[in-house]
């Protein structure tokens, strides 16, 4: 039976360290779509230092994974920095933003409700 493949971008059957498959660039925020369907979305990202992104909020429920550097989260009023290896939840409707403190590489997994 032929496997089919939802998650792209990435090889199959291979030990892979994820902060690799994504590269910084100067003065860019660098993404890498693995997976978007209707429920669930993975991606991941690299940030330049002093990059961001900048405050919206999302119908989904947004967890962030520092996969190397710093960065600076705000959820609603709240600031939070996060290093290497900490993770944070966004809840869905609430603005958040994000912004390197030093340049960092993040995996962003965010879960939406079906109807």
């Amino acid at each position: 039976m032929k496997s089919i493949n939802l998650i792209k971008n990435i090889d199959f059957s291979k030990v892979l360290v994820l902060g690799d498959l994504v590269e910084y660039r100067g003065g860019q925020v660098v993404s890498r779509t693995l997976s978007q369907g209707k429920n669930l979305s993975v991606t991941l990202f690299a940030f330049d230092k002093n990059e961001e992104i900048s405050s919206h909020s999302s119908q989904g429920d947004a967890l962030v994974y520092i996969l190397d550097g710093e960065a600076e989260i705000m959820v609603g009023e709240e600031k939070f920095s996060l290093k290497k290896g900490e993770t944070i939840v966004m809840p869905s409707g609430i603005a958040h933003a994000l912004y390197a403190i030093e340049k960092f590489k993040m995996l962003l997994v965010v879960v939406f409700k079906l109807n």
